[in-house]
């Protein structure tokens, strides 16, 4: 599974060169395993971390968690302390991915309504392999450099030639040595269990997005009376980890761009892209087409030209870029506008991000080793979900020719939990609405708060103010929205609102969108990446 954020400058919100503080008191071990040494804590050097007055630091563990003594690696940590005499402890974010920096997520309490994040030490950290993390995974940046053969094998050639280019990759990744044996999302969960025991904590609280959600699910699995709090937004289905889930992705996705497209058509007299959803769809369609056969500057091909759009299954904040870069090529041949938006979401030279999220993925579970097996799901599938069943199974397909031996998933089991906060609106695509329903089951103490008609991916936090409030009322009292006893949410807010484009909308309309969008811009350049979940 994929997920493409639009900015990724904040991304880089980045330990860099630490000035490192005096070491910190030894903090005892609670208990049996491994015992980690003080973080050094010291300024960071990324400017909006060092504005937020964020400390930074290196968390040292284990390799391998069965060889506590054996070689390290050094988890990157930032934390911004809390600013009341109250204190409630320490909150862990991550922002998805697999392989999404959280490094510059400590700043994330500003943007909890109330005041009610102030109380708590938040704590970015960038999870083993990523970002500032060390070592960091990587194994071709020049892997989405464009133009590519086309996703969809109309004929044996570019079938051919990506399977060969997945496993090149694969096989590149192998110069990455033992990391690669111990990336799985167990082994991130104990990590965070090694930075609550160096943070001196006898619980954590902890804020997941996307993937972030599934890496909660573990943690409070396996050590669920050290979980506090727990805010798990954008929900994955633990039951299909990982092939069966980007199957439902496939579909899911298809029917959100059939969503933007009846957008377009809805404001037709400002894009001229076609008076109906169809007729946009077939525009759109036609276009890949064309690009598949001439990429526009020799890079923008029918494969650059679905990634740039697909950011529009996920958030509604990127439509209008996307529609005036749709309408900017349609009728002005426009092709660097375009090329922009792609760089955005898959920085020259980086494939950091694409690294983890396979590391985590092809050795977490199991995926099926019978090309033939992904072929007939992926033809099944494109046949009712075309605009991006092929795109996903060559991102994926890595995973065939892995050279790192996979696990077992865990089973998530939150029956021993102290409750969670869920939240979902109803038709994610990246993590369909049934893995919040199955989430809510597996934790009888959970709440689900829902938003009907939503396409947003993960979009707490990003100003309405329904589902912001439970979040900050939930975070200073640990009240929770009264469960009902149906399989169905709990609550329900309204959704991340549809842009309305400036041309038409009202001088009030313009004020509300650009409050609404710098809000939520703000939240997503902290999740910024090229991720997955």
């Amino acid at each position: 599974m994929r997920k493409i954020v639009t900015a990724l400058a904040a991304a880089a919100v980045a330990a860099g060169t630490l000035a490192v503080a005096p070491a910190a008191t030894a903090v005892q071990p609670d208990g049996p395993g491994y015992a980690p040494p003080p973080i050094k804590w010291g300024p960071c050097s990324a400017p909006g971390l060092a504005k937020a007055g964020a400390e930074c630091g290196f968390l040292a563990v284990p390799m391998d968690y069965a060889q506590p003594s054996g070689e390290t690696v050094q988890i990157a940590v930032s934390r911004v302390k809390h600013k009341t005499a109250k204190f409630q402890g320490v909150l862990l974010v991550n922002p998805g991915g697999p392989g999404g920096s959280g490094l510059g997520l400590s700043v994330l309490g500003r943007n909890v309504p109330k005041h009610a994040g102030d109380s708590y030490d938040w704590i970015g950290f960038d999870p083993r392999g990523v970002g500032s993390s060390k070592p960091a995974l990587t194994c071709d940046g020049n892997y989405f450099a464009p133009a590519r053969p086309a996703y969809v094998p109309k004929t044996p050639q570019p079938e051919t030639a990506w399977r060969a280019r997945t496993k090149g990759y694969a096989e590149a990744c192998a110069k990455n040595g033992p990391l690669l044996e111990h990336i799985k999302t167990t082994d991130v969960a104990q990590d965070m269990e090694s930075l609550r025991k160096a943070l001196g904590q006898k619980q954590i609280n902890y804020y997941g997005f996307s993937y972030g959600t599934y890496l909660g699910q573990v943690y409070s699995t396996l050590y669920p009376d050290r979980m506090r709090r727990m805010v798990l937004d954008g929900n994955v289905d633990p039951r299909k980890v990982w092939y069966d889930a980007n199957l439902d992705q496939d579909v899911a996705f298809d029917r959100n761009i059939k969503i933007y497209f009846d957008w377009l058509a809805k404001y037709d007299n400002v894009y001229h892209l076609g008076k109906t959803g169809s007729a946009v769809e077939q525009l759109w369609y036609a276009q890949q087409r064309k690009l598949d056969r001439a990429p526009a500057g020799g890079v923008i091909g029918g494969d650059e030209w679905t990634d740039v759009f697909l950011q529009a299954g996920y958030y509604v904040f990127g439509w209008e870029d996307m529609a005036k870069a749709f309408d900017g090529w349609v009728h002005r041949g426009d092709w660097q506008t375009l090329k922009a938006l792609y760089d955005k979401s898959n920085a020259p030279g980086d494939d950091n991000g694409y690294a983890v999220y396979n590391a985590v993925q092809c050795t977490d579970a199991q995926w099926p080793q019978d090309w033939d097996r992904w072929r007939r799901d992926a033809w099944a599938t494109h046949t009712r979900a075309p605009f991006e069943t092929w795109s996903n199974t060559w991102y994926n397909a890595t995973c065939l020719n892995w050279p790192a031996k996979p696990g077992k998933p865990v089973d998530i089991d939150g029956s021993k939990a102290s409750g969670a906060l869920l939240i979902s609106e109803e038709l994610d695509a990246a993590t369909p609405y049934s893995g919040s329903l199955e989430v809510r089951k597996r934790y009888p103490r959970s709440s689900l708060v829902s938003a009907p008609g939503g396409t947003t991916h993960a979009g707490s936090l990003s100003g309405v103010s329904c589902v912001d409030d439970k979040v900050a009322d939930y975070l200073a009292t640990g009240a929770l929205p009264k469960r009902v006893r149906d399989d169905r949410s709990d609550v329900q807010c309204a959704a991340v609102p549809q842009p309305v484009p400036s041309p038409v909308a009202s001088g009030a309309q313009q004020k509300a969108d650009a409050a609404a969008k710098a809000a939520a811009e703000e939240k997503q350049s902290l999740l910024a990446g090229l991720l997955r979940f």
